[in-house]
């Protein structure tokens, strides 16, 4: 007779990782005071961390091509690097929220 072993299976690896998520879903659920209004100033935080660099950024370039006139379009330009460094805020932000839910997990898994 062979000795037969359980082996851990692709079932076996997605079954933890959804219970590993359900259970930080449960966590951040009683841990945080928040209600909905704390999702919505988040979406509205996002919002604004890339409206305004993407604002500020189209106005300088559209100063500049009035002031400055040339062949290149800075209001184009500005309207790029204005939405890119918007979206690396937003990003920032949403990272830190997402740092702020894992770390109760990290501690409590060792």
């Amino acid at each position: 007779m062979t000795d037969k072993r359980e082996q851990p299976t692709a079932q076996d690896d997605l079954g933890e990782e959804i219970g590993e998520k359900e259970a930080r879903k449960i966590r951040a659920r009683a841990e945080r005071e928040e209600s909905v209004w704390f999702g919505l100033g988040m979406f509205g935080l996002v919002g604004w961390s890339v409206a305004i660099p993407t604002v500020v950024f189209l106005a300088l370039g559209l100063w500049i091509d009035r002031t400055y006139p040339s062949g290149h379009s800075w209001t184009l330009m500005m309207l790029v690097l204005g939405l890119g460094l918007g979206a690396l805020n937003a990003w920032y932000w949403i990272c830190q929220e997402r740092k702020k839910i894992e770390r109760p997990e990290r501690s409590s898994g060792d």
